[in-house]
């Protein structure tokens, strides 16, 4: 029951760390922007949705793991993702290029 709610308070503050990035920092939304970004070696890092679908996973991983990039797998699914970026729609996977104000990057273990 403590890990329970140690896990709400961890996806809390991700979700409130992400909210930050979204006010002061830069970021892009969508696989083909992420792989864009991750190519041009300008992403810190990668957040991807729980139930983004295996090969697009496995395929930001692998570029991400080639850029030496920080992968997250967010623990919700794409509408979570979405509502935690403050859009009212669905996100597969975001990255950040610009964390702002926010110690995101610090916080989150990359070898998740």
């Amino acid at each position: 029951m403590v890990a329970a709610k140690k896990t709400k308070k961890t996806h809390e503050s991700i979700n409130n760390r992400l909210a930050l990035v979204m006010k002061s920092g830069k970021y892009t939304l969508g696989y083909k922007t992420v792989l864009k970004t991750i190519r041009s070696s300008k992403a810190k890092l990668v957040i991807i949705a729980n139930n983004c679908p295996p090969i697009r996973k496995s395929e930001i991983e692998y570029y991400a793991m080639l850029a030496k990039v920080g992968v997250h797998h967010y623990n919700g699914n794409n509408v979570d993702l979405g509502t935690a970026c403050g859009k009212y729609f669905r996100v597969c996977c975001l990255s950040i290029i610009d964390p702002g104000d926010s110690d995101i990057i610090k916080s989150l273990p990359s070898d998740q």
